[in-house]
């Protein structure tokens, strides 16, 4: 029961925190939990982050797919400061991505971490939460920092 308890905590702070994501996201688990269907669950786990990946690529190419960006805004992405900029921008971005993804295998219960820190940065900061892989990526690279400035004073 302390599973639904929780699930049902995160529903009212994703309702407080206006973050649909977290509300449906715990709403369906819960549902799911209630109907018996938590034999899904082990494959939800391992195969959800890549399905929701597959989605957010899906919904950034499809202005491609659409046609409305042109071969003008491409070339313009290589041949202008803020394109090239977007293009190192995007490159730092996916490796730490990456570097998240590496430390939410090695240290999945960090996750509790990211799940709050983002409600808090959605309710106090008025963030938009994008995932917990930039979350944890970020939480990677202030990790890196921290045992470094501890060595460094130890």
């Amino acid at each position: 029961m302390n599973g639904n308890i929780l699930l049902v905590i995160l529903i009212v702070i994703g309702l407080i925190g206006r973050s649909p994501i977290i509300t449906t996201a715990s709403c369906m688990l819960l549902a799911m939990k209630l109907v018996g269907l938590v034999r899904f669950f082990p494959a939800m786990e391992r195969r959800g982050l890549e399905l929701g990946l597959l989605f957010l690529t899906i919904g950034v190419l499809v202005p491609f797919a659409s046609e409305r960006i042109s071969m003008k805004d491409i070339i313009s992405v290589f041949t202008t400061w803020p394109g090239i900029i977007a293009l190192l921008g995007g490159a730092i971005a996916t490796y730490m991505n990456g570097k998240g993804l590496e430390l939410l295998k090695i240290d999945p219960q960090l996750i509790v971490g990211l799940v709050i820190g983002s409600i808090f940065g959605i309710i106090f900061m008025r963030g938009i939460p994008v995932g917990p892989l930039m979350a944890a990526g970020i939480t990677a690279f202030l990790l890196k920092l921290a045992y470094f400035i501890a060595d460094k004073f130890s």
